[in-house]
């Protein structure tokens, strides 16, 4: 082996070390992790998502919203964020501020424009992750909340890996027997890499009649819960449909700022509620221990 390639080698592994380094300095100032997944694609992951972490955030803790769906990012628009490039701070890279005690970052604001596809294998998006963890400015957060995308492939592999103690996940499912099957797979995904199953949310719970007040099971209901027994896992609840819902993720406001004293907002509060339960009990258990 040449002198050049040693040196290579050696500042290649320098680079590695400050990587994990800042990884690891950011990481403790991260009090709980929670990803949100889903076994496939249209459950409504990314609406719950953001409508737990504004829960959350209403509730006075300090929130960061991870969007780790590197090639359909749609985090930014529930929030009205539109297109931006990220700056730089003294520390890091600054995550986008929705409110003072809410923080995200997405791979949205990466892109040129947002037409842009990413054709990306998985290294690079192991990389990118690894960048949104490790070299966003933070800050001290009571939650951060990890916005993944559909199935079991490499993002939730790399936030699991870079983060190693993932204090939870939920899983989001609608009641039809094909996405229930693909729920049981995420259960299962989380228990392979000893992720602890906060629960099962049945999203896309039946629809409530806005004229007669006649309850529609649109997508039958109850499957949810069922899969929930099945797993030995809890049961987070049902998420009715509402077409407000909808509108207000385009329209960039969290539908739980919007209506407050919805019967889909206090479905997520119950969700935030029992989650800040779950990864508190199960911290003090370790502690403990």
């Amino acid at each position: 082996m040449s002198r050049q390639q040693d040196v290579g080698d050696s500042n290649e592994a320098d680079k590695r070390a400050q990587e994990q380094e800042r990884l690891a300095r950011n990481l403790e100032k991260i009090h709980y992790t929670i990803m949100v997944m889903s076994g496939k694609g249209g459950v409504g992951k990314s609406t719950v998502a953001a409508n737990l972490a504004s829960v959350l955030a209403k509730n006075g803790h300090y929130v960061g919203l991870l969007d780790a769906d590197i090639h359909g990012p749609n985090i930014p628009k529930m929030f009205g964020v539109g297109w931006r490039p990220l700056q730089g701070g003294d520390n890091g890279i600054r995550p986008v501020e929705i409110l003072s005690n809410l923080k995200l970052i997405s791979m949205a604001f990466v892109l040129p424009n947002p037409d842009s596809p990413v054709v990306w294998r998985g290294p690079l998006k192991h990389s990118a992750i690894r960048q949104f963890l490790g070299d966003v400015e933070w800050g001290v957060l009571d939650y951060l909340i990890v916005d993944l995308p559909p199935g079991t492939g490499d993002e939730p592999l790399s936030v699991a890996h870079l983060i190693e103690h993932v204090d939870g996940s939920i899983i989001v499912t609608t009641p039809q027997d094909v996405a229930l099957l693909d729920s049981r797979k995420a259960v299962n995904f989380s228990r392979m890499l000893k992720i602890p199953v906060v629960g099962i949310v049945e999203n896309m719970s039946g629809l409530h009649c806005p004229k007669c007040g006649h309850f529609i099971p649109l997508f039958k209901i109850g499957g949810g819960e069922s899969a929930a027994k099945d797993l030995g896992v809890s049961f987070l609840g049902r998420i009715p449909i509402d077409p407000e819902v909808v509108q207000k993720s385009d329209n960039g406001t969290p539908y739980v700022v919007a209506y407050p004293d919805s019967e889909v907002t206090k479905a997520v509060e119950k969700i935030a509620e029992y989650s800040e339960e779950f990864v508190k009990t199960r911290a003090d258990k370790s502690g403990a221990e």
